[in-house]
């Protein structure tokens, strides 16, 4: 079909972007009642993806190699260990300078306690069928879950906030530095106890590209000034 027979387009929708903005401006940045819905929901999810890939037993979410690890250690439940880790996690941002966010904060407490509440309810078994559609289903939902809280736009969580702060102050690629930071608490991790299986490789692999699907999709968008700012 040539030029002069194509059907005209219609105007292109304006791609919903994150704003770069501190922890105050995202308060006063609008439409509150929304995208506090996403961040508690979208933290809920990810606490509960983690449950679910745990329960699958065919290998864990790189940093819960590392949580796994030292639960084995520690007479403390799966999400306890995952606020602590946080917690220690924010710390490192101090000299980073990073800026923790509504969002921060909020992913640093609610996502353990979620884990935990999922892995009382849904019973591990020894089906392998069961185990695959937990594994695959639980990396999915990781996916969605990461959209959700990222796009209501509160700030990232502890860890990404920890892997943007090292990429920005030691001038190396987010690439690289998350690929360091991963492969280091998967190593320590694995010392500890933690499980090391086909579900971590394909965490890894699929993670990205299902952050990049659904981020677009959640991503709530904020008024120009907001943006601006």
């Amino acid at each position: 079909m040539s030029d002069r027979t194509r059907p005209p387009r219609g105007p292109a929708r304006p791609r919903r972007e994150l704003a770069d903005i501190g922890p105050l401006e995202q308060l006063r940045a609008g439409r509150l009642a929304p995208r506090l819905t996403l961040l508690l929901l979208g933290l809920f999810l990810y606490g509960a993806s983690m449950a679910l890939v745990v329960r699958s037993v065919l290998g864990l979410i790189p940093w819960d190699v590392l949580h796994v690890g030292i639960q084995q250690h520690v007479p403390l439940t799966f999400g306890t260990i995952v606020v602590g880790t946080s917690v220690l996690v924010l710390l490192a941002w101090i000299p980073l300078r990073q800026k923790p966010g509504l969002g921060t904060l909020a992913n640093a407490f609610l996502i353990g306690p979620s884990a935990d509440l999922v892995l009382a309810v849904v019973p591990q078994t020894d089906h392998l069928g069961w185990r695959t559609l937990l594994l695959l289903g639980g990396i999915l939902l990781n996916g969605v879950a990461t959209g959700m809280y990222i796009g209501s736009q509160f700030g990232p969580g502890p860890r990404d906030g920890l892997m943007t702060g090292l990429a920005r102050v030691s001038g190396r690629s987010i690439r690289l530095v998350r690929t360091v930071l991963e492969v280091s608490v998967v190593a320590v991790g694995w010392l500890l106890g933690g499980i090391v299986g086909v579900g971590t490789v394909l965490y890894a692999v699929l993670i990205g590209p299902l952050a990049q699907l659904f981020l677009p999709i959640f991503t709530v968008e904020l008024p120009p000034r907001s943006r601006a700012a």
